[in-house]
């Protein structure tokens, strides 16, 4: 009789570094600054990585859990724009405009997340041309994806915006540890999608019956990924 597999490792901040489109690109040197100063925190669900308000401090890695970019207003008024998932990078913007952050980091599941001090940041900036490369190209990912999310929601109906937030998760640059199974609750979906949890259900079982996705117990598996991705252009 075989012995029994082991159990995948858990992610470590050094596999969330190693997958990254930047860290490997880094000289020498300046991976070991990294390694030397990135650090890891963890986030219970419905807590807060960062709040509205706060002095930018770190950059973020996503290394495992799922979190949600939010606005609140005064009045408990709150619009989502977009889910964190594990290998994902976050935080630049409001680092390289040094003014304290506009939304809420919010995490849906308990989260782990790596924190890179803005000393560290501000060292890479100014001395990595491959990490500046980087920056430019995950910023212009982020606000073309934000501009299509805005469109969403004033044009798109439900299935669209509901199929547009699995996509997001899937994004191979923004969200590069990300694979088909997503390890999501439709509850999640719901939250990142900013509807209710029926009109999501209901989103999610019209996608299901189109052969673009399967929903599982504890996930969502994406059959058709291109498809999705036509779903929401």
């Amino acid at each position: 009789m075989p012995a029994p597999s082991a159990p995948p490792a858990r992610p470590s901040t050094t596999s969330l570094l190693a997958a990254s489109a930047w860290f490997p690109l880094l000289e020498a040197a300046a991976q070991q600054r990294v390694l030397d100063d990135v650090r890891e925190v963890e986030v219970p669900a419905g807590g807060a990585l960062c709040r509205r308000g706060d002095i930018p401090v770190h950059w973020f890695g996503a290394i495992e859990g799922l979190l949600k970019w939010s606005v609140t207003s005064d009045d408990g008024r709150a619009v989502t724009l977009g889910g964190l998932s594990a290998g994902s990078w976050f935080g630049a913007g409001t680092l390289l405009r040094a003014l304290p952050r506009t939304a809420d980091i919010i995490a849906l599941r308990p989260s782990r997340v790596a924190v890179l001090p803005v000393e560290t940041f501000a060292w890479l900036h100014a001395t990595q041309r491959s990490f500046d490369h980087f920056l430019l190209r995950q910023i212009n990912e982020r606000m073309h994806w934000f501009l299509g999310t805005f469109t969403a929601h004033h044009l798109l109906d439900t299935d669209s915006q509901v199929a547009r937030a699995l996509a997001g998760l899937a994004h191979p640059f923004l969200y590069p540890g990300m694979d088909r199974h997503l390890q999501i609750s439709q509850e999640e979906i719901a939250n990142l999608t900013g509807v209710s949890r029926q009109r999501c259900n209901a989103a999610l079982k019209r996608l299901q019956e189109s052969g673009i996705l399967q929903i599982e117990y504890g996930g969502i598996t994406v059959l058709d990924l291109p498809g999705l991705r036509r779903y929401v252009e």
